[in-house]
């Protein structure tokens, strides 16, 4: 039988706060009409040097975030904003009992709780917070030793931590979007005889490049192939790739004139400085790549042109100061490139791959491709009335020749 909702979150708000009988608990799905800004979240107590704290895992669509709360009011609080999060399930487990809320269409909730056939003994339940974190490269995978992220022993260097975690979690969301693009047939399935074509253009030192070869040649045939202006670079990353034996090539050259033997199937362009990300999202398109992963860097094009233009009303306050101004342009310039690329038939995902603590430039854009250039329709008036009210110029919509219908003229 159903009750009131706000009831039955006290209800589960309870058990959650129980140090000494709550087991584990998972919130998971949405309830009609909202959109949580996780999509599952998990809680456990575990004991530290500093007294029991609540655990709470939250999970976005590209990693897990742990937190811990001490007992009392910090895990309350902790509680208490979960709780206000529109999941539609809640699990909770405890030492003799199962609960299970389940959020109705009319926003009401069904309880059921059952008993354990078998009472869990408190003393064997794991509250140790050392589990181990799974890692995609281990800290002595030889190319981060070649690298020189780790040292000798296998071990990360000190001073290395911060591009560990970086190379670490993009590799994690490469390995998601290729699988993903895969099963859902964006991506075709490689094969000994076709592997994978992968490009990162901008390649630079290659850390990213040779961490992305290196855990998804483990488990699907994969060639990848980096670019880069400087021959410098091509040497350097020639030597290492026949070091650690990877099938990878370099190629001498700028992102927009490039020549390659055969289109890739996905394309990688990691800080690319300002408009050399728009030259690897047109190229991108060019080749009509299936998946596209591109963190872009520093964003001057589109600041400069807020410098110059007149602010429209009433967003002065925007632009009024330089770094407003300035973070203002990063965000719309990463908004336009998304609406280009939904214009020229991908489907968009704008995350955070390295939490900001680690990196200022963490923003990265998902592409997949899903059909053709799109030349009408809501995207396309979003997208028009965005240039012609900030009176920009993107220089991806010159490069790939998306212009807008009214105002502002984009032509080439």
């Amino acid at each position: 039988m159903s009750e009131p909702l706000l009831r039955a979150q006290m209800r589960v708000r309870t058990l959650l706060l129980d140090g000494e009988q709550m087991v584990r608990a998972v919130a998971s799905g949405r309830q009609r009409g909202t959109e949580p800004a996780w999509r599952r979240a998990e809680l456990r107590y575990v004991d530290l040097k500093a007294g029991r704290h609540l655990q709470i895992t939250t999970y976005d669509a590209t990693q897990a975030h742990t937190a811990n709360h001490a007992v009392g009011d910090a895990a309350r609080d902790a509680v208490d904003a979960l709780l206000e999060v529109p999941f539609g399930n809640w699990h909770v487990e405890t030492l003799t009992e199962q609960h299970q809320m389940r959020v109705t269409k009319k926003h009401e909730a069904l309880i059921h709780t059952t008993a354990r056939a078998t009472p869990v003994d408190a003393a064997q339940v794991v509250r140790g917070h050392d589990k181990p974190k799974e890692r995609l490269l281990a800290e002595d995978h030889p190319v981060l030793v070649e690298l020189g992220i780790s040292d000798s022993q296998g071990r990360i260097k000190p001073s290395r931590q911060a591009k560990y975690r970086q190379v670490e979690e993009f590799v994690r969301l490469l390995d998601a979007s290729v699988t993903d693009a895969i099963k859902s047939g964006s991506l075709r399935r490689p094969t000994k005889d076709d592997p994978l074509r992968i490009v990162d253009l901008g390649c630079g030192n290659a850390y990213l490049t040779f961490a992305a070869q290196a855990h998804l040649g483990a488990t699907l045939p994969v060639h990848l192939t980096g670019v880069d202006v400087k021959q410098q670079s091509r040497d350097h990353n020639s030597a290492v790739a026949e070091r650690l034996g990877l099938d990878m090539d370099f190629v001498v050259g700028t992102i927009a004139a490039a020549e390659l033997p055969q289109a890739p199937d996905v394309v990688l362009a990691l800080h690319a400085c300002d408009t050399a990300t728009d030259e690897a999202l047109a190229r991108a398109s060019e080749w009509q790549a299936a998946l596209v992963l591109a963190a872009p860097c520093c964003h001057h094009d589109i600041a400069a042109q807020l410098r110059k233009a007149r602010t429209p009303s009433p967003y002065a306050m925007l632009t009024r100061h330089g770094i407003l101004r300035e973070r203002f342009a990063d965000t719309l310039t990463d908004a336009v490139r998304a609406a280009i690329l939904r214009l020229l038939g991908y489907r968009v995902d704008v995350v955070e791959f390295v939490e900001s603590e680690h990196t200022p430039r963490n923003t990265l854009l998902r592409a997949v491709r899903t059909g053709g250039v799109v030349k009408g329709g809501s995207v396309r008036k979003e997208y028009d009335e965005l240039v012609d009210t900030w009176a920009i110029r993107p220089h991806l919509a010159v490069l790939t020749g998306i212009a807008s219908t009214e105002g502002v003229t984009l032509d080439a």
